[in-house]
């Protein structure tokens, strides 16, 4: 759960609006939540407790994927999991649930009460009858993971059960809102489940009553207008309010055409959006989710310098523009191209930070039927053009905007340092840590070889000095790329098995006679990384680490009180300078290998160790 708490919870209240499905009764497990390899299932059951009978409903599944347990502390009131029964002529007591277990909620930021893997829930009844009744279980709640959460369920199972006799016969069936709550269960004897229709031959998507679907667009709507205050947007006001005043000279028509086009272009963002998921999930069955775009690194290092490119734009390090040549005979339409071509951009640039809202909100349009899921999509980018819309087709509203001058320039500017946060804080969070300072410090080359390009030459500039001057500025662009932008392989056969500095754990090991190898290391230190890379990601150094059983240990010396700093002085003589590796043998003898050293020089040094333990 990677965005703030409060856009979770609208979008969660978005998703639950249209979250109807259907579960299974019997001794088929019905898959309440799943993402990538956890999963959690329910199945029902009849039991007996102090000799009176009583539902029980078994829920099994892997040891991240959890629900809360308690509304106080779940991501939103009534969010945490909730069983509640009904049937003709039975009364049923309340839900009595296991002891929660206490998770570390990474997004609330404290400890919270889950209910996790495998346990059980039982319902006691109050009352029972001799035939068999058809008895329903209503099961609501929202399932996370500790990397994210799954838009809120709502699965209702029906069944048949003949509690004086304990069996029954269940069937699936899908129940509207208004449904009673309900719980219950019995030990079938015959089963059948009943897979709800599925429109377009899609099984992924759930049947949408027709009723409800203009709330869904309703709601789809809001979502595209909240959009518009999301941080990642505000660098393209400057264009956007430089386009409206410019359009404000205009007559009637001519400002209310490039409104419109700047509209289509938003919209047309979203419908292809709409498009390539639509593809996707015909194809696959797959959804595509703009939050798993941040765990590639590859695509985040792209989007991290896109956002500084424009960046750069705003500050004026490079102009976007087409030459006077081109400009002067630039027609009408081609204006309302560019104007659409910034729509476009400003729906492409809302995803970044935007993603905890139009992420849960889109994951939930592509579950619904193709047309439903295509049209709240496109809804979703006629919500976040609205705004332009309303504002180009009243004349008194854009009387309002305030004529060109310096604020928009100061503006403009400072909208480019606002992009360097949103690429740094937003993009470069989700990059691992070891890939960090390479992909900063080629921020640093980008930037530079930009502003070659911009400020260097210009349209005006002669063809071959402009092509010689920008090949030039391209060469330390490329290269830096190759050189700093590519992640370092995992070595075969595995890598080292680190360990965090702990000296009673490395003395301990000395005295029972298992060698030690002890890097002392820091972030801050370049050659550390050197060490690393020549050195401990080869080969033969990880088979002789494994071979001869060796502890190997990372002593982090980055900051003055860490226990490894301190150590390295008082316990190993050092001065305090890293890289420095130290190798304490089982006779006691110390060897010291300090600054950058070569790989042979260690491997020689563990070949002279005994064998390690099979």
């Amino acid at each position: 759960m990677n965005a703030s708490r409060q856009v979770i919870v609208c979008a969660v209240w978005i998703a639950l609006c249209g979250s109807w499905a259907s579960g299974a009764e019997g001794d088929e497990a019905v898959e309440l939540a799943r993402v990538d390899d956890e999963y959690s299932q329910v199945r029902l059951e009849a039991i007996r407790t102090d000799d009176r009978p009583a539902l029980a409903v078994v829920f099994t599944g892997t040891d991240d994927l959890h629900y809360y347990a308690r509304s106080e502390t779940a991501p939103a009131p009534q969010f945490n999991l909730r069983i509640r029964p009904s049937g003709d002529g039975l009364e049923f007591g309340e839900a009595v649930f296991p002891p929660w277990q206490m998770f570390h909620d990474v997004g609330l930021e404290k400890d919270v009460e889950v209910h996790v893997g495998d346990f059980r829930v039982l319902v006691p009844l109050s009352s029972t009858a001799s035939e068999p009744v058809r008895v329903s279980v209503r099961i609501t709640g929202m399932a996370c993971t500790s990397q994210l959460c799954l838009p809120p369920f709502d699965k209702t199972v029906t069944a048949v059960i003949h509690f004086a006799g304990g069996t029954a016969t269940g069937q699936t069936q899908a129940k509207p809102a208004e449904a009673p709550p309900v719980v219950q269960t019995g030990t079938p004897v015959s089963s059948s489940v009943q897979e709800p229709t599925q429109p377009n031959g899609t099984s992924s998507r759930q049947e949408v009553l027709p009723y409800s679907t203009a709330v869904y667009y309703l709601l789809a709507i809001v979502a595209g207008l909240s959009i518009n205050i999301m941080p990642c947007v505000l660098p393209v006001i400057p264009l956007i309010l430089m386009r409206l005043i410019d359009q404000s000279k205009r007559s009637g028509g001519g400002r209310l055409a490039g409104g419109l086009a700047f509209c289509a272009g938003v919209i047309l963002f979203f419908a292809a959006f709409a498009l390539v998921s639509a593809i996707i999930n015909l194809t696959t069955g797959a959804v595509l989710d703009l939050n798993s775009l941040f765990r590639y690194p590859k695509a985040v290092i792209v989007l991290f310098l896109a956002i500084v490119f424009f960046g750069l734009a705003m500050l004026d390090v490079i102009t976007l523009s087409v030459p006077s040549g081109l400009a002067s005979r630039q027609s009408a339409g081609s204006g309302l191209l560019g104007t659409a071509g910034m729509g476009f951009f400003a729906g492409v640039l809302s995803t970044p930070c935007s993603g905890a809202l139009l992420g849960f909100v889109l994951v939930w349009a592509q579950t619904q039927p193709l047309l439903v899921s295509s049209i709240a999509i496109v809804l979703m980018g006629a919500g976040m053009a609205l705004p332009y819309a309303v504002i180009v087709s009243v004349p008194s509203l854009m009387d309002r905007i305030p004529k060109p001058g310096t604020w928009m320039e100061i503006f403009k500017k400072s909208t480019g340092f606002l992009l360097f946060f949103i690429a740094v804080k937003i993009t470069l969070a989700a990059l691992p840590k070891d890939r960090l300072l390479n992909v900063l410090l080629y921020g640093i080359v980008f930037s530079f070889c930009v502003w070659m390009w911009g400020t260097w030459v210009g349209f005006a500039t002669p063809a071959r000095k402009r092509r010689l001057v920008r090949f030039i500025a391209l060469v330390p662009a490329v290269g830096g790329a190759l050189w700093l932008l590519p992640a370092w392989d995992a070595p075969e056969g595995g890598a080292v098995d680190w360990q965090a500095y702990d000296r009673a754990v490395v003395d301990g090991a000395a005295s029972r006679g298992r060698p030690v190898l002890l890097k002392f290391t820091a972030d801050w230190c370049t050659n550390c990384k050197v060490v690393e890379r020549k050195v401990y990601r080869d080969p033969g150094v990880i088979q002789q680490l494994q071979k001869k059983n060796v502890l190997a240990v990372l002593a982090d010396t980055t900051v003055i009180d860490y226990p490894a700093t301190q150590d390295l002085r008082q316990v190993y003589g050092e001065a305090g300078n890293v890289p420095v590796t130290i190798v304490r043998l089982p006779d006691g003898n110390v060897h010291k290998l300090r600054g950058i050293f070569d790989k042979q020089e260690l491997i020689d040094l563990l070949k002279t160790l005994p064998e390690g333990p099979r």
